[in-house]
C-alpha cells in the first residue's frame, strides 16, 4: 500500500498548495464568492460536473448498481437531467443577473420579502450537504489507513476547509478541475473497463445475474419520480449550483458549459451503475452493505499505484461537492442572515473589498468547523440530507421557478409558499416518517397552491421593480462591472 499512500498523499499536497495560490488571486468579493465571474467553457463545465458529482454520485451511485442492476444509474441520471434544465433554460437569465445568492434573486424579483426566510432554509440545506459529504472521508480513509472514523472525518474535512477559506471560490474552482480529471480518469477510463473485464464482459453478467439487473425501470416507478422530484429540480434551485452558474464569463458559457456537463453526467450515472453490476458479479454471496462495492472492488482488483489514484478519484468526487457546499453555505450565512441582521443590504457595497473577502473567509472557516463536528456526531446521513432536500424542494421551487416564469407572482404570495411549504414538508415528515416520499409530494403541492392563489388575491409586484428585474435579466443595471481578465493564469480560464 506504500505506493497507494504517496499517490494519496501527493493529491491531497496538491489540493493545499493550489489553495495558497488561490489566495493569491482572492483580492475583492467577487474574485472569493464566485471566480471573478471569468470561467470560460472548458473550466465551467468541468467544475459545474465536479461539484454535482459527489460521493453520492460515485460511491453511492455503485451501491445501486451493485443493489439493483443498471436501473440504479437513475438517482446520478436524474441529477445529470436537473444540470441539463438548468443549463437549457434558467442559467443564461441567473448568471446575467449578476447576484451571490438565491435569496439575492428573490429580494430583484419580489422587492425584498422573502430573503430572510428563503435564506435560513438554503443556509440548513447547504449546511447538511457539507456535513453528509464530510461524513462520506471516513469511508474512503478507512479503506486507505484503517484509521478511526472521527479522524478520517477530521482529516478530510480539515483539508477542504483550509484550501476553500485561504482562496474562496478561485481554490475550489482549480481544486474541482483537478478533482474532475482525476475523477474521470480513475472512475469511467480505469475502473469501469476493469471491473467489466473482472466480471467477465457483459455476455457474462447478463449470464450470471437476473433480468431485473438489466431492465432499465427495475429500481420502480415511484422511486425514479422521487429522483426527478428531489434531485432534477433540486439542481435548479440549490445555492451550491447557482453560484457555480454565478462563476461564468457570460450567458453562453453558463448555457452551453452547463449542457456538456450535464451530459457528462449522464455518462458518469450509467457508468457507476455499470460498476456496480459486476461487482454483483464479482461478489455473488453479497456485501455487509451495498455501498461497500465502491471501495472493495477497488481494493480487490486492482494493482498498486492504480489502486491510489481510483482512491484519490472517491476523495475528488468528495471533496469537490464538500468545498462547493462550504462555500454556498458560506455565502447564505454571511450574506443573506447576518447582513440583514444587521440592517445592510445584501448587494450594498462593501466599504472595503479587504473586509468582505475576510468576512466570508472567517464564514467559511467557522461553517467548516461546525460542520466537521456535527460529522463526527451525526450517525443518520441518509436521514439529514433527506430533510434538507425535502426543505429546499418544498419550500424553494415554487417561488424560485415561479419567479423566472410567471410576471403574476407577489412578494407575499412567495413569503407564504415558503412558509407553507416549509411547515408543511416538516409536520408530514413527522407524521409520514424522513424517508417517505409523500412528504416532499404534499408539501411542493401545498406550496404551490398557496403561491398561485395569494399572488392573485394580492397586488401585482410593484412596476419599478419588475422594470428593474427585467432590466437585469437582460444584463443591464448590474450594482458591480467585473474587470476583464488580463493576467496570463485569468486568460487561461477562458
Amino acid at each position: 500500500m506504500a505506493v497507494d499512500y504517496i499517490v494519496i498523499v501527493l493529491y491531497l499536497a496538491g489540493m493545499l498548495a493550489m489553495g495558497w495560490w488561490g489566495m493569491r488571486r482572492a483580492k475583492s468579493k467577487s474574485d472569493f464568492l464566485v471566480a471573478g465571474r471569468r470561467l470560460g467553457p472548458a473550466m465551467y463545465s468541468g467544475t459545474m460536473a465536479a461539484v454535482v458529482l459527489g460521493g453520492a454520485s460515485t460511491i453511492g451511485g455503485v451501491g445501486l448498481g451493485y443493489q439493483y442492476g443498471l436501473s440504479g444509474a437513475w438517482m446520478v441520471f436524474t441529477i445529470g437531467l436537473g444540470i441539463l434544465a438548468l443549463s437549457l433554460f434558467f442559467s443564461a437569465r441567473i448568471a446575467r443577473l449578476k447576484v451571490y445568492t438565491v435569496s439575492e434573486m428573490l429580494d430583484l424579483r419580489y422587492g425584498g420579502s422573502a430573503g430572510m426566510i428563503s435564506g435560513i432554509v438554503m443556509w440548513a440545506y447547504t449546511l447538511m450537504l457539507v456535513v453528509t459529504s464530510t461524513i462520506a472521508y471516513a469511508t474512503i480513509f478507512d479503506v486507505l489507513f484503517d484509521v478511526p472514523r472521527w479522524l478520517a472525518i477530521v482529516i478530510g474535512g480539515a483539508i477542504v476547509v483550509a484550501y476553500s477559506t485561504l482562496g474562496g471560490m478561485w481554490s475550489i474552482t482549480i481544486t474541482d478541475m483537478v478533482q474532475f480529471v482525476v475523477k474521470t480518469i480513475g472512475v469511467l477510463l480505469i475502473l469501469l473497463p476493469v471491473a467489466v473485464v473482472k466480471a467477465g464482459g457483459f455476455s457474462e453478467m447478463k449470464a450470471a445475474l437476473p433480468t431485473s439487473y438489466f431492465d432499465p425501470l427495475g429500481i420502480g416507478g415511484e422511486t425514479i419520480f422521487t429522483y426527478v422530484l428531489i434531485y432534477t429540480f433540486g439542481m435548479l434551485i440549490g445555492q451550491d449550483i447557482w453560484q457555480r452558474v454565478f462563476t461564468a464569463r457570460n450567458d453562453k458559457v453558463a448555457r452551453w458549459g452547463g449542457t456538456v456537463s450535464g451530459v457528462y453526467c449522464l455518462l458518469y450515472a450509467i457508468g457507476g451503475a455499470v460498476i456496480g453490476t459486476a461487482a454483483k458479479v464479482i461478489y455473488p454471496q453479497g456485501l455487509g452493505q451495498a455501498d461497500e462495492a465502491f471501495a472493495q472492488i477497488v481494493k480487490d482488483e486492482l494493482p498498486v499505484g492504480v489502486r491510489g489514484l481510483v482512491l484519490a478519484a472517491a476523495l475528488a468526487a468528495v471533496m469537490s461537492t464538500s468545498s462547493g457546499a462550504l462555500i454556498a453555505c458560506a455565502t447564505v450565512a454571511n450574506n443573506d442572515i447576518w447582513k440583514r441582521l444587521r440592517g445592510v443590504r445584501p448587494d450594498a457595497a462593501p466599504e472595503a473589498e479587504h473586509d468582505e473577502v475576510k468576512g466570508n473567509r472567517m464564514f467559511i472557516l467557522g461553517l467548516g468547523v461546525v460542520a466537521i463536528i456535527t460529522s463526527i456526531i451525526l450517525n443518520n446521513v441518509v436521514e439529514a440530507l433527506t430533510v434538507a432536500y425535502n426543505l429546499l424542494v418544498a419550500g424553494l421551487l415554487v417561488p424560485i421557478l415561479g419567479g423566472l416564469i410567471w410576471k403574476r407572482g407577489t412578494g407575499t404570495g412567495a413569503l407564504a409558499s415558503v412558509v407553507v411549504g416549509g411547515l408543511s414538508v416538516i409536520g408530514l415528515m413527522m407524521s409520514f416518517g424522513i424517508l417517505a416520499n409523500e412528504p416532499v409530494y404534499y408539501g411542493l403541492s401545498a406550496s404551490l397552491v398557496v403561491y398561485v392563489v395569494v399572488s392573485l388575491a394580492t397586488r401585482p409586484t410593484d412596476a419599478a421593480v419588475l422594470a428593474h428585474w427585467r432590466e437585469r435579466l437582460a444584463g443591464r443595471g448590474a450594482p458591480e462591472s467585473e474587470p476583464a481578465a488580463a493576467d496570463p493564469v485569468a486568460a487561461a480560464t477562458r
